[in-house]
């Protein structure tokens, strides 16, 4: 009996690996029918993109090992650099009322899109992305483009990402405005040495306890870790209802986050990005020491009022004054996405900050008619 099952056993690997290897040399296979682009990798179709509300601007392309990578590139080519950096769940999409103001002042706007969102391609699955890779494709580009003497503009996970990038490229940059984002790190000392390397997998184990929470849970008010189990177990992470909860934006606007996404498949990078917040802390921790403890460059942390991350999380920002330089304005009125509230008068104040005299400002929040 265990012969024969030992004889059924190797028949049945050896036919397994016979198909695959007929699957995958087969010429006729057409990735491009399912949107892939190589085994694992999706990319959106351009027509996903087609009139969408107020983005005309042209695509640029780079392929960064196994995925191209979407950005945008306004303004003058010898004008400075502003480089702006997406979050969570968002694109260069976010940056489409800023941009305008930035490039008439003669500024040149760089504004990627991550792995996984925007124009971007997507890998299928969450074990492939990590926050390190994420750093790693746009150090990548920062030096493929060769970007210097760059305003770098930070926000929500695009802090997460963009602290680290320029911590590997330090001299590409001269100032950093940070808004509604941290690099979250424990700080010095043996005993915060010793959690920077079990945090995250003590942090892992705390949201499989907990298990998934539903859309009410998370829009509810149960704070960080609901977002995190939401986005973690949700079969299809809604991300137009994401960005109209913390986003103020229209049922028109919501369509242009939606555009990357046409199924479930696109969404695993949206899906899994809250998840791997905590996991590099001890790597973020170098970089405060390595790099910004010593930052002796412009530093402006720019949060707003009515933002339920940074406002919940006072620590978020403390963290941020490690840098030497780091001055502190508060924006009134805008919640979490102040891109998409204040965008021109927010685009002005990056101006004025170049120049050396930032200003907070109010801008009165205004609710969007939606469709019920």
């Amino acid at each position: 009996m265990k012969r024969l099952f030992l004889v059924v056993t190797i028949i049945f690997v050896i036919l397994v690996g016979i198909f695959q290897h007929s699957r995958n040399s087969d010429s006729d296979i057409n990735y491009e029918r399912f949107n892939l682009v190589t085994p694992g990798v999706l990319r959106t179709p351009d027509e996903r993109f087609n009139n969408i509300k107020d983005y005309p601007f042209s695509p640029n392309y780079l392929t960064i090992g196994d995925t191209r990578i979407h950005y945008l590139d306004e303004g003058p080519k010898d004008g400075k650099i502003i480089y702006l950096l997406h979050g969570e769940p968002a694109w260069s999409y976010l940056f489409r009322k800023m941009i305008p103001t930035l490039t008439a002042a003669g500024y040149r706007v760089i504004a990627p899109d991550m792995v996984g969102f925007g124009k971007s391609d997507k890998y299928i699955s969450i074990d492939d992305y990590s926050h390190q890779m994420h750093v790693d494709k746009m150090v990548q580009l920062v030096r493929e483009l060769d970007l210097k003497d760059v305003t770098a503009h930070l926000h929500d996970w695009g802090g997460l990402v963009g602290f680290r990038v320029i911590a590997e490229e330090p001299e590409r940059f001269s100032r950093i405005i940070a808004s509604n984002t941290s690099l979250i790190a424990p700080g010095r000392g043996f005993l915060r040495d010793l959690l920077s390397y079990i945090s995250y997998p003590l942090f892992k184990l705390g949201i499989w306890i907990q298990g998934p929470a539903t859309w009410e849970e998370f829009i509810g008010g149960d704070g960080f870790t609901a977002w995190i189990r939401y986005s973690r177990y949700a079969d299809n992470i809604d991300v137009g209802g994401i960005m109209q909860t913390l986003g103020n934006v229209s049922d028109e606007e919501r369509v242009g986050y939606e555009a990357p996404y046409p199924n479930a498949t696109y969404k695993a990078g949206a899906q899994i990005f809250p998840y791997l917040i905590p996991s590099e802390l001890r790597k973020n921790e170098m970089a405060y020491r390595g790099v910004f403890e010593k930052w002796n460059k412009p530093f402006l942390i720019a949060n707003s009022d009515n933002d339920p991350v940074t406002s919940n999380n006072p620590r978020l920002t403390e963290m941020l004054k490690r840098v030497p330089t780091a001055k502190e304005i508060v924006i009134k009125g805008p919640g979490h996405f102040i891109q998409e509230e204040a965008g021109p008068e927010y685009a002005q104040l990056i101006i004025d900050f170049i120049n050396g005299n930032p200003h907070p400002f109010i801008k009165d929040r205004v609710v969007p008619v939606m469709n019920l």
